[in-house]
């Protein structure tokens, strides 16, 4: 008789989003191997119950409060646990039930929650990329200190994970992470003064969220990622480069010690990653559209343009001074991109709220947590003070 396979079971955080329903596409794909255990989401209660109706998790989460006595009806007759509310997402993350936690709510929001499956030993699907940007060194240190295996899902620090997978014993020269350079690739400020909302959320090459998509176009998000490849692969600032490759083909690049460089090509498809990292160590067969030579003749980089898109430039400054710099960055980036797509304030106004914020808030070298939120909350303030919400 044969052993009967166990499912790995699954907590999606933040699963009405962008990351969060393709990892459902995944799952649905694969019910042999994969099984919902917790779905959470922020205010899109119409969506949690429809993924909650069709995958039966033990456990959902809406955050907010309001909308609790509308899941709850509608869940109450599949017997599915109901929590609201921000601290509901700790409280879940500290199940004993699941294997899996993809970290896919969008920024500071995630940290607690994946602080906290950290510290139960859970392995991380680590879509947030937030969470290491604000306190990488305490994250990175409690999954060593309880053996916590973070697999990275962002497209680039997945293939660097690919890359690396089999060179445990060679250290890394340097990484290169690819960036497409978003709608505005060659623009110049000029331009980008007039840049309205809905032409900053069409990326040529991936379908994402519009937060994300903001930092893209900004370049912001590139920045955020050389600061969380620092802390998942160990690495010092001078170690990390960024370069545009348009076509979004390659999906990031190591460099060894003897020279050789290692690259992880495909498709832009977050599904990919997703998948790799809820199936590591084993990939998994799929019917995803097969990489093609013939229609990408030819693949072209460039370096990026440091004096338009100053977002970049601002991210490696914090990558390089430590501390808390890039918990405030990121904090301050998170309120102008909220402000920018409530057509608050202009594209190029993001880049300005962010650098004031920096030269305003006091710098801590060797923050603890408290500190981290303690400059998260003023950072936002002084951000919030500038637009004038």
């Amino acid at each position: 008789m044969s052993a009967e396979v166990s499912l790995k079971k699954i907590a999606i955080f933040g699963s009405t989003g962008s990351i969060g329903t393709q990892a459902l596409d995944v799952i649905r794909a694969n019910r042999s191997l994969f099984e919902v255990e917790i779905l959470t989401a922020h205010t899109n209660d119409e969506l949690l119950i429809k993924q909650a109706i069709e995958f039966k998790p033990n456990a959902v989460v809406i955050v907010d409060e309001t909308k609790y006595h509308k899941v709850k009806e509608a869940l109450l007759p599949l017997e599915i646990k109901v929590f609201a509310g921000e601290s509901a997402l700790e409280e879940v993350a500290d199940f004993d039930s699941y294997d899996v936690m993809l970290a896919g709510i969008v920024g500071f929001a995630g940290l607690k929650p994946t602080l906290k499956a950290v510290e139960k030993g859970k392995i991380i699907g680590l879509a947030n990329k937030e969470t290491l940007v604000v306190a990488g060194d305490i994250v990175m240190q409690k999954a060593l200190d309880n053996r916590a295996p973070i697999i990275p899902v962002d497209s680039e620090h997945s293939a660097i994970f690919q890359c690396l997978v089999g060179e445990g014993r060679n250290p890394i020269e340097r990484i290169i992470l690819t960036a497409s350079g978003g709608p505005f690739l060659g623009r110049k400020p000029n331009f980008l003064v007039n840049v309205k909302r809905d032409h900053a959320l069409q990326h040529p090459n991936w379908s994402m969220g519009a937060k994300i998509s903001i930092d893209s176009a900004t370049l912001m998000n590139k920045g955020l990622e050389m600061i969380e490849a620092k802390w998942l692969f160990n690495l010092n600032a001078d170690q990390i480069e960024v370069i545009i490759h348009p076509q979004s083909v390659i999906h990031s690049m190591v460099q060894f010690e003897d020279g050789s460089i290692k690259a992880q090509m495909g498709y832009p498809d977050m599904k990919l990653p997703i998948q790799y990292a809820l199936g590591f160590p084993s990939r998994i067969k799929n019917d995803f559209p097969r990489f093609s030579f013939k229609k990408y003749p030819n693949l072209s980089f460039e370096e990026p343009d440091y004096k338009t898109f100053r977002n970049l430039g601002l991210a490696i400054e914090a990558m390089k001074d430590g501390g808390n710099r890039a918990c405030v960055l990121n904090a301050a980036n998170e309120i102008a991109v909220w402000a920018f797509l409530k057509n608050r304030i202009g594209f190029l106004d993001i880049t300005a709220v962010v650098e004031k914020t920096l030269q305003e808030i006091t710098f801590i070298p060797n923050p603890t947590l408290d500190e981290y939120f303690e400059s998260d909350g003023e950072a936002r303030n002084f951000a919030a003070s500038l637009i004038k919400l």
